[in-house]
């Protein structure tokens, strides 16, 4: 099935943000393109509005006047859903309301023809459901772009229970034509996106709810180490907490209260007082004009280390021992458990257990536990977690060693995983639970998230940079420590690991 010829027409019901920038995407992909809002003027707003968007775009010189004329051209406004006859395709972008979207689509069958394409831009709520309101469910799909539509990469093509195969593909090859990445996934709660990014929020929340760091060194050591675009805090606070919020508490009661997505006290309170975020001006960061930027934790200079032992092989930290010998350290080589002894101190990667815990368990003391980092030649930050007892000055030499390859340290609390691992582990755990319902495949998740949320790796292909075996760890470390089923392993990523295979690969 080929995508969709440009001569045929496209129609956005919602002129807000979201219909506004899908409008935009359709027709500067070629398509004739109608746009109808139900508040007077607001269609004809929307058009003005996306041709002051390709001005600026000019005036940067991404666009050519030419280019800008013709997209606006191709647009009109019209005054009701009875002006659609024409369209081959209605995409609505309206109220996140069943019973609403019901309606409207049931009244569009009657004037759009018997080939038009329906789709929804839901991003919350059941394609089957809104399918089930028509009398030909198997044309309706759903078609989540993500804001600014424009700007946004993933397109996710949702599949309905009765959705034709025909129309997906359609849909799907109509997207890559519009220079968009689509996915595909069938209609469960949160579709790819919205449910497997839930832990890079709730992990955050967790931290911060234990007093393990503040959220402004949370959002460092993800950005700096992890390498994500924003941190969880700032992330919340750029997306509004109502809606954050909101979204959480669908996905939990959409999966009959799993507490894997169970909501966060912390964030309610800040709902609860109008904290939204930067709309308001307040979140967990005030955003005040003004306001002072918040700063991470970050440790005291130490001395360089002259000499480090490194124990075995350190797995996802492999790197840190030419790391170490570029900085001028003595670096020796021996076997053992995957280690780091300097000055009669221990360091480790975190596998998810405690360093109060590890220290007990493997019998070493003093122990400092490092967490992961995307990169650990390009992370700038790394995070340490001591054992309860550690003295000051082991927690310096441990601090000495990070710094003396330039990257900043903040010392947390000893908290589980730390704060990088344990979040990509849980985003990787809930990837692989994705797949293994068949919501979509290894390859359309990770897509989804790099191209949809901006992360560096998709979490499936993160977990197979680690190391299955590393990631199962520190699940299984992360279920014992809380006794939480939130934290149970996905059964896909141990048969993976039994099989002896990968995600990708």
């Amino acid at each position: 099935m080929a995508a969709l010829d440009p001569s045929i027409t496209v129609a956005v019901v919602g002129a807000g943000a979201m219909g506004q920038g899908i409008a935009q995407v359709a027709a500067q992909a070629g398509h004739p393109v109608l746009l109808v809002d139900t508040r007077p003027g607001a269609a004809q707003a929307a058009v003005e509005s996306i041709a002051k968007a390709l001005t600026a775009l000019v005036e940067k010189g991404k666009r050519t006047a030419a280019e800008r004329d013709a997209t606006v051209d191709r647009l009109r406004a019209v005054n009701g859903l009875s002006d659609l006859a024409s369209a081959g395709l209605v995409v609505e972008a309206i109220v996140e309301d069943l019973d609403v979207k019901r309606r409207l689509f049931a009244e569009l069958e009657s004037i759009v023809g018997a080939d038009a394409i329906l789709a929804t831009n839901t991003s919350s709520l059941s394609v089957t459901a809104i399918g089930a309101g028509v009398q030909r469910p198997e044309r309706l799909a759903g078609l989540h772009f993500f804001n600014p539509a424009p700007l946004m990469a993933l397109v996710e093509i949702v599949s309905g229970l009765a959705t034709d195969a025909a129309v997906l593909d359609t849909l799907f090859d109509t997207a890559k034509a519009w220079g968009k990445s689509p996915v595909r996934c069938r209609s469960t709660p949160g579709f790819i996106v919205n449910r497997v990014a839930r832990p890079f929020y709730a992990e955050g929340l967790r931290l911060v709810q234990e007093q393990a760091a503040d959220p402004a060194t949370i959002d460092a050591v993800m950005r700096e180490a992890g390498g994500f675009r924003m941190g969880p805090f700032e992330l919340m606070d750029l997306i509004g907490h109502d809606v954050n919020f909101a979204v959480t508490r669908s996905v939990h009661a959409a999966y009959f209260g799993d507490p894997r997505f169970q909501p966060s006290l912390i964030q309610q309170e800040l709902v609860e007082a109008g904290r939204l975020g930067r709309k308001t001006g307040r979140g967990f960061y005030d955003h005040s004009p003004g306001a002072a930027k918040p700063v991470p934790r970050n440790a005291e200079p130490a001395p360089k280390p002259q000499r480090v032992t490194v124990q075995g092989d350190l797995g996802p930290a492999a790197a840190l021992a030419g790391l170490l010998r570029e900085a001028g350290v003595a670096v020796e080589e021996t076997a053992g458990p995957g280690i780091l002894l300097v000055d009669g101190v221990t360091l480790a990667l975190t596998d998810g257990r405690t360093a109060t815990a590890r220290a007990g368990g493997d019998g070493i003391a003093p122990l400092v536990l490092f967490d992961l980092a995307l990169d650990y030649a390009k992370a700038t930050r790394v995070a340490l977690a001591p054992a309860d007892g550690t003295p000051t000055d082991a927690v310096a030499v441990a601090a000495g060693l990070f710094q003396a390859l330039g990257k900043a340290v903040s010392v947390v609390d000893d908290a589980p995983g730390l704060v990088v691992m344990r979040t990509v582990a849980m985003l990787a755990n809930e990837a692989a639970d994705a797949a293994m319902q068949g919501v979509a495949s290894a390859a359309d998740i990770d897509t989804a998230m790099t191209k949809g949320v901006n992360y560096p790796l998709g979490p499936l292909a993160w977990a197979d940079r680690i190391g299955l075996p590393h990631v199962l760890a520190v699940l299984d470390a992360l279920a014992r420590t809380y006794g939480e089923d939130r934290y149970r392993a996905s059964a896909l990523l141990r048969r993976k690991i039994s099989g002896g295979n990968r995600f990708h690969g």
